[in-house]
């Protein structure tokens, strides 16, 4: 008996063609993925060689845990009963949900990497929790009859293959033995076992070229993996130094700035900062516009010739228009992170989205010690990506799109639900823009009226897939793309700033508008630091006159930035600082994934902390967007991980509650 027969007795024929199957399909897709970015994938025989290699080791793995069940089946089952009806429905039955998982993942993949330029990661799993928006978008963005027509066109093919070749017929009429069935059935249990125990899904991750490290591994198992390991604990993954060493680093950059540290004995940062100038502070109202996915090379101001940003191009040249500034992560969840705790982006999961995040000091806090009331808007239902619970549970009011989902008792906020009569159009993730910008006004009308300064955070939708708008707003059609998307964008921050214009407490309303992350953040880099280049700019601020800052900063900064200018008196848990008093050496970005943690600083140098206690120093050209290795610079090293690990600590350890700061919730 050969060795291959040992392996593959008749009785185990489907399986091993299953596994076949599987195999090849998904090494059609990383080719797909290949050609896909062939530009951008490093091509060299050695490491595509290798990037293929690893992919069929990670398919075998992969294919393995699905098979075991069914090798299982094969092994306990009598022989006298090979063939019955009742072996041919659970062979067929198996066989077929196995083709359609596997088909359905791989279609799964392909919109997967057309949105973010990775296998399955966290964000899937997210998405598994939000199906209505999800569904909804899938349902709008992609012909879903045409797609699933072909899935199961595809496995009605591969079952008429499987039984033409008469694998089904090998599979029921055999005599093969239960001894001669252990040796198949214990090589899928070891190999499932080993990359239980021992494979991770970063062992992919052998290469320099970001998407060599994503095309190697395979999605199914990056599913799990991500499911499996959504959050980081930083002192397990990442390098660290004493925390103790950590904060001392830390809260003496915030003392070379002037600030007075309130509990200098204790591992926390909150300080309090003080106007200098002693002049009178401002208390005007703030509306702030977060705009989905607007990145910089969007608009004509930093060198785009679409034309579809005209809005955001005039306010350029009348307002305070930061135009090196860089978004913190990559999600609308990291964008809020950043801008409402002003904190460096912990690993794994957003603070937004992690349990035990209610009652910290946010920018919210700051608002509420000047008397202001806080309100969030969202045009589709809060509950996504647990927005509603994270707003709510810091001292924000909702507004939003509600569906029925209900907040958590525990939550004391009051609740506003945008009625249909107030929707001119809805699609997936919510209301155009236009109809959240008019509840906007609505608001601030009532809250002018009863005479109460008021904050309000203001999350658009409408630059999103499926970028689908109101018909005849502007000269590109709803659906056809992300430049329409961006245009209606433009063209509905346009008619909310003529409306406001009009409104008597315009000329006492600060306006800031920045957007959440980039459209796309993926690239062959350890981190793209391009596509983290965002535009922000606050309008109609007392007594500043217009600029454009040229220092480099990150969205952490923007409302310290602020309370500067409005010459407040406050204390703060913030990391973030006054963009305009920054010295040229203190200029510094923060960037970052779920699990690379970036530091770039004014003269373009970035350093990077990987999961694997690692860390990689580079130049960033902004020219060809490459990371140029460097030698490792310990200052540099020191100031990252004081950073990344304070944050993280502070979260950890309840220094980022009101309660450990002494003050009421």
């Amino acid at each position: 008996m050969t060795l291959f027969s040992k392996f593959s007795p008749k009785r185990f024929r489907l399986l091993w063609y299953f596994v076949g199957t599987f195999i090849v399909l998904s090494t059609i897709i990383r080719l797909v993925f290949t050609f896909w970015m062939l530009p951008e994938v490093d091509t060299s025989f050695f490491k595509i060689g290798n990037t293929l290699l690893i992919g069929f080791l990670f398919d075998i793995g992969t294919v393995s845990f699905f098979a075991i069940p069914y090798a299982l089946y094969l092994l306990v089952f009598p022989k006298k009963w090979y063939g019955s009806l009742f072996d041919r429905i659970i062979t067929w039955f198996a066989y077929t949900l196995g083709l359609v998982i596997f088909l359905f993942s791989f279609f799964a993949e392909i919109t997967f990497w057309e949105e973010f330029k990775n296998r399955f990661n966290f964000i899937a799993v997210d998405y598994l929790i939000y199906t209505y928006e999800v569904v909804k978008n899938i349902n709008e963005s992609y012909p879903i009859p045409l797609l699933v027509g072909g899935i199961l066109l595809l496995t009605a093919f591969l079952l008429f293959m499987t039984k033409r070749k008469g694998i089904f017929q090998k599979t029921f009429h055999n005599e093969t033995t239960f001894r001669q069935k252990l040796l198949p059935t214990a090589f899928f249990i070891a190999i499932a076992a080993i990359f239980a125990l021992f494979v991770k899904n970063k062992d992919a991750e052998q290469f320099e070229n970001r998407y060599n490290n994503e095309i190697a591994k395979t999605g199914i198992y990056s599913f799990f993996a991500a499911f499996q390991n959504n959050e980081l604990s930083f002192t397990d993954f990442y390098k660290t130094i004493p925390v103790k060493d950590a904060f001392a680093e830390v809260n003496s950059e915030f003392r070379k700035r002037g600030d007075s540290l309130l509990f200098p004995e204790k591992e926390l940062i909150y300080r309090n900062i003080s106007n200098i100038d002693s002049l009178p502070e401002q208390k005007p109202n703030v509306i702030f516009i977060c705009v989905e996915s607007l990145s910089a090379k969007f608009l004509g101001s930093f060198g785009n010739t679409e034309n579809i940003t005209p809005t955001l191009d005039s306010l350029a040249n009348h307002s305070l228009f930061f135009n090196n500034l860089f978004a913190n992560g990559t999600r609308t969840v990291r964008g809020m992170e950043a801008i409402t705790l002003s904190i460096p982006p912990t690993p794994g999961r957003s603070i937004v989205k992690r349990e035990n995040n209610q009652h910290l000091f946010t920018i919210g806090e700051v608002f509420k010690q000047k008397g202001y009331t806080r309100n969030f808007f969202y045009g589709g239902d809060g509950y996504f990506d647990n927005m509603n619970s994270f707003f709510g549970g810091n001292g924000f009011n909702i507004v939003d799109r509600g569906r029925g989902f209900l907040m958590d008792a525990s939550i004391t906020t009051t609740r506003t639900n945008i009625e249909d009569e107030e929707v001119t159009f809805e699609n997936a993730w919510g209301i155009a823009d236009e109809d959240i910008y008019n509840k906007v006004i609505k608001v601030a009308d009532e809250a002018h009226n009863a005479g109460k300064p008021f904050f309000d955070f203001v999350m658009t939708t409408s630059n999103h897939r499926p970028y689908t708008y109101p018909e005849g707003k502007i000269d590109i059609s709803s659906g056809s793309g992300r430049s329409g998307a961006v245009k209606y964008t433009d063209y509905a921050i346009g008619e909310f700033l003529r409306k406001v214009k009009q409104k008597e407490w315009y000329k006492n309303t600060v306006i800031i508008i920045m957007a959440d992350h980039c459209a796309s953040s993926a690239g062959r880099q350890e981190l793209d630091v391009k596509n983290y280049h965002i535009p922000g700019l606050m309008l109609n601020l007392p007594n500043i006159l217009p600029e454009k800052v040229d220092k480099m900063a990150s969205q952490i900064d923007i409302f310290p930035t602020l309370f500067s200018l409005l010459n407040w008196n406050y204390n703060t848990n913030l990391y973030g600082t006054d963009v305009l008093k920054m010295k040229p050496e203190e200029e510094r970005a923060f960037v970052g994934t779920y699990r690379k943690l970036g530091l770039l600083k004014g003269d373009d140098k970035v350093m990077v902390l990987g999961d694997q206690k690692i860390s990689n120093y580079y130049q960033w050209n902004r020219e060809s967007n490459e990371l140029i290795p460097l030698k490792e610079n310990e200052a540099f090293l020191k100031e990252i991980i004081s950073n990344y690990q304070t944050a993280d600590y502070l979260f950890s350890n309840g220094g980022l509650k009101l309660k450990s700061l002494g003050l009421e919730d």
